[in-house]
């Protein structure tokens, strides 16, 4: 008797594992149900030796044998049925992933992929010291979900790599999330490649009729009486929103504060009325760079007639791209205009404010006619005269500018 139980269990093994690619959930369930019934009595238990399917299961398909109604043709499982996912389980787990890998993301930032210095590992152990569960392993499934990967054998060039390069990432993400919570304006400035104007060729396609493609110029000299434009740009961060200044003339640090003070009166002013400080981060070079005297005095000139701080953040040495305007603002507007002549400056101005995204971006521009000298000196006795005071952390990066009549030390 033992001896034909074993039998029926090795020829029931035997069918199971022929077909069992070929079985979806469903399907495995109904036939394991049909061989049970025709055993008979312990049928169950038999198939369930042979196939590993739990014994509820092959009931569960016996009761459908017997009442074909329960059977669900269109769907494997019960709406709701299955396991909930993590995620949806334990609130603000995405969440929080995300914050551990923000202030220390490196890598293109305009890429849909983004890299990660931090190890899955110790990604898990930061979120089971919170409070979370989870492994390894759905840490590498949520990232992904994310839009993240954690491995690379290829990354983007980023210049100079500054020994504090990631320390400085976090010190403005820790300054930038103090800011916000108390409501406080946080920026992110920078200048925009310039732009020939005129009737020049613009990377990218635009859709219109088969074979007539706008026509423009074959040479791309610089018209001499409409020049370049310079667009000046600031980003808040928090509202999603945008400010762009388009200059005529040099791209002086004269013209990156007065762009500032435009989206200050313009933007800023309207929502943030009550505050008494702006965060401000920018590039390490270019007219805003830490290095340029004429930026922190015009800032210092900005400062007394707001009667407002204004604290400044620098991103290290090449990590420009880092600066959250170039990838949540300017890459919109090169899309934006792709495929587009940028026949007069009214066309730069225009294309600029009407750029939008599905998150919400919106952007104002205006026509910066001003002209703004280049070579401006700034000697020894003014930079002694503004009120600067530096953080502890790297204060050639990091500092503050008081009004005049409010220094502290």
């Amino acid at each position: 008797m033992e001896d034909t139980r074993n039998n029926d269990i090795r020829r029931i093994k035997k069918k199971f594992a022929d077909m069992s690619f070929a079985l979806n959930e469903r399907s495995r369930r109904i036939w394991a149900a049909t061989e049970a019934a025709s055993y008979g009595w312990g049928g169950i238990t038999v198939v369930s030796e042979a196939t590993n399917i739990d014994p509820k299961t092959i009931r569960k398909g016996l009761s459908e044998l017997e009442d074909p109604s329960r059977l669900t043709w269109y769907r494997m499982r019960k709406i709701g049925g299955g396991r909930k996912k993590l995620k949806d389980k334990q609130t603000g787990l995405l969440q929080n992933l995300e914050n551990l890998i923000e202030p220390v993301t490196r890598g293109d930032p305009e890429s849909s992929l983004l890299w990660t210095c931090k190890s899955t590992y110790k990604l898990a152990d930061e979120l089971n010291n919170q409070g979370y569960r989870i492994s390894q392993r759905t840490v590498c499934k949520l990232l992904w979900e994310l839009g993240y990967s954690l491995q690379a054998n290829k990354k983007t060039q980023e210049g100079t790599n500054h020994p504090d390069r990631n320390a400085q990432f976090e010190h403005i993400y820790e300054k930038t999330t103090a800011f916000q919570k108390k409501n406080q304006p946080v920026v992110s400035v920078d200048t925009k490649k310039k732009e020939k104007i005129g009737n020049f060729k613009n990377n990218g396609r635009e859709y219109s009729r088969k074979n007539e493609p706008t026509e423009v110029k074959s040479h791309d000299f610089p018209d001499k009486k409409l020049g370049k434009v310079s667009p000046y740009g600031v980003y808040d961060i928090a509202r999603n929103k945008g400010w762009v200044s388009v200059g005529i003339s040099y791209d002086t640090a004269e013209f990156a504060v007065n762009t500032i003070r435009s989206w200050w009166y313009k933007m800023g002013q309207p929502v943030y009325g009550q505050s008494d400080e702006i965060l401000i981060t920018a590039d390490c070079g270019g007219s805003n760079g830490y290095r340029i005297r004429l930026w922190k005095r015009e800032l210092q000139k900005l400062v007394n007639e707001l009667n407002m701080t204004i604290h400044v953040c620098h991103f290290p040495p090449g990590t420009s791209k880092w600066n959250k305007i170039e990838h949540r603002m300017f890459s919109y507007i090169s899309e934006n205009w792709r495929g587009r002549p940028l026949i007069t400056r009214e066309t730069v101005v225009n294309l600029i404010g009407n750029t939008k995204t599905n998150k919400g971006l919106e952007i104002q521009s205006q026509l910066d006619e001003n002209t703004y000298e280049k070579g401006i000196e700034v000697t020894d006795e003014e930079m002694d005269s503004l009120n600067i005071v530096k953080d502890k952390w790297h204060g050639e990066w990091n500092y503050k500018i008081l009004p005049q009549e409010k220094h502290t030390n």
